[in-house]
């Protein structure tokens, strides 16, 4: 019998099912899983895995973090320029920073639109997801989690190439909660950060946590993306998430950095009022927040291009005006 994992793809050998239907709460498996489907995954009909690549230098290696935990990290840069800011990538729940971030080598995502723009851009995989150690889908705790996350990209904004630019966090969905903790954390390390559809709050009808699963089986549905945790979510995750939520939702009102909040109106995982709510709270005098008619969860992924391309001009625009800005006030 033929997985659901395996059965999304048609026409693929014996080999690469065994590959695909594999056990994948540890790491190696999904690494396997990642190498075996890359040309299967660029022949996916997307804008993001069309966009020419030229001009670009991208490096992906392993480093093992604090806790001896080897995590997998990429950049994206140009190559005939200084890029004009370093943008650190937080990724969702259902997501991971080689699939739409990514775009799996040849084709372009998110990563590779923002560095043909003339920015830096580095990524992570959180421990547990995607290529990272760590049991598959598990956050033991969504403050380590937010550590290690602050460890790497503290070691990245040291870099030559990226010590006196300026620093965006750039968090999707669950990634958006990331980025807020970090910011909480960290008031005066960051130049400011976009948010797209962020997880910042719990909607009240999703407690108590069993209900709250419903949401993240959601998030999980990536069809094609082999590596993204699509099992029943682990109620200990669900917990930490409900805590780290709730945990930002009191404290709003502390958010101070420049903010560019994005959310589709018809977005039904994560509520667009909590974006309302954290544009209308946040102390920060630089703020703006854009709506999105029509639209749902998955902006730079689940919409028609257009949409697709509206969102992009629109995170550019503000990357570029908060660079220069930036940039001018340093000189």
């Amino acid at each position: 019998m033929v997985s659901l994992q395996s059965s999304k793809f048609n026409g693929i050998s014996d080999d690469l099912k065994n590959i695909l239907d594999a056990n994948m709460d540890e790491a190696p498996a999904r690494r396997r899983a990642r190498e075996a489907f890359k040309d299967t995954q660029l022949s996916i009909d997307h804008c993001l895995f069309k966009i020419p690549t030229q001009g670009l230098k991208m490096d992906e290696w392993y480093e093992k973090n604090l806790r001896g935990l080897e995590i997998f990290c990429k950049t994206w840069v140009p190559e005939s320029s200084p890029p004009k800011a370093l943008i650190c990538y937080c990724h969702g729940y259902g997501d991971t920073s080689t699939f739409f971030f990514e775009g799996m080598y040849l084709s372009a995502g998110i990563a590779r639109k923002l560095a043909s723009a003339g920015f830096g851009v580095c990524a992570m995989d959180y421990p547990g997801f995607g290529l990272s150690d760590g049991l598959h889908g598990y956050i033991e705790s969504f403050d380590g989690l937010v550590n290690d996350v602050i460890e790497h990209y503290s070691k990245i904004k040291e870099k030559p190439e990226f010590r006196m630019r300026p620093c965006f966090l750039f968090g999707q969905s669950m990634g958006g909660a990331v980025a807020l903790k970090m910011h909480l954390k960290q008031p005066d390390a960051w130049n400011g950060a976009i948010l797209l559809a962020p997880m910042c709050k719990i909607a009240d009808e999703l407690y108590p946590p069993f209900i709250l699963t419903q949401i993240l089986i959601t998030l999980a549905k990536t069809v094609y993306n082999v590596i993204v945790y699509k099992d029943k979510p682990r109620l200990k995750t669900a917990v930490e998430m409900l805590h780290a939520t709730d945990e930002i939702a009191g404290r709003l009102e502390e958010v101070s950095f420049p903010l560019l909040i994005l959310h589709g109106e018809a977005d039904q995982v994560t509520d667009p009022s909590i974006s309302k709510a954290l544009y209308e709270k946040a102390s920060s005098k630089d703020k703006k927040l854009n709506l999105y008619k029509d639209s749902f969860h998955a902006l730079l992924e689940g919409e028609p291009d257009d949409v697709i391309f509206h969102v992009f001009d629109d995170i550019i625009s503000w990357l570029n005006d908060h660079s220069m800005i930036i940039e001018t006030t340093q000189n």
